[in-house]
């Protein structure tokens, strides 16, 4: 894979581990910027414009999980990937990293030769999305748009969360196929992700509210489907 031109960002508040992660990713050929703390990311993100950023989630200033909520609201980062750093080992922490739009997480004390399997994989995940060239979902009076990362209900705008639209995606491009839980996982999440069912299943309950139709079914025990 070729990762000339690819920048990232990374934010810690650590000297040597941001030093160990930045020597790592420049020697596989990525444009490396560095941040110390939560606001410092956050002026370095709109100035650069990164592919991708690793947050620490204990930062000074602002964690990583309010960086990340705060550049989830702009368009500019809708889909920008994310990827936590973080010593907090419990799966409340975890999933609720996630669910604040994060695309992974890797958990201290770092293996370099880890984080950067994780960063290729996303890396590697976008370009095979890209060249699906997946189109525009039109079912009633829902639209779902991959280009422009958009859901609208009878022309009504609805803002969800990037692994939430994921989701409703996967669900919606194959309306009344049951998708067993283990395939949502390595679809949206990847394989190299480790979360757990509950993460699905609040996922789920979030579209299902912010969307406000009753269109997707729980197959128990199997997983889920999209009824058009």
């Amino acid at each position: 894979m070729d990762n000339k031109g690819k920048k990232i960002l990374i934010a810690d508040d650590e000297p040597d581990i941001l030093e160990i992660i930045e020597y790592n990713l420049r020697t596989e050929g990525y444009e490396v910027f560095t941040a110390k703390d939560g606001d410092e990311a956050l002026s370095q993100a709109k100035q650069v414009k990164p592919d991708l950023i690793i947050l620490d989630i204990m930062m000074p200033k602002k964690t990583g999980v309010e960086v990340c909520e705060i550049l989830r609201t702009q368009p500019a980062f809708k889909e920008t990937l994310i990827i936590f750093l973080t010593a907090l080992s419990d799966e409340k922490s975890q999933m609720k990293g996630l669910d604040t739009g994060a695309d992974d997480y890797v958990n201290k004390p770092i293996s370099p030769k880890l984080l950067l399997s994780r960063v290729n994989a996303l890396f590697r995940r976008v370009a095979k999305k890209e060249d699906s060239n997946a189109g525009v979902l039109t079912i009633d009076q829902l639209v779902i748009n991959p280009q422009q990362f958009n859901v609208r209900v009878a022309g009504e705008e609805k803002v969800l969360a990037k692994k939430e639209f994921e989701l409703l995606y996967l669900l919606a491009s194959r309306p009344g196929r049951v998708f067993l839980r283990n395939e949502i996982l390595n679809q949206v999440w990847g394989n190299d992700v480790i979360v757990g069912d509950r993460t699905i299943d609040v996922h789920i309950r979030k579209i299902r509210q912010k969307l406000g139709l009753d269109c997707i079914t729980t197959v128990k025990g199997v997983g889920y489907k999209f009824d058009a």
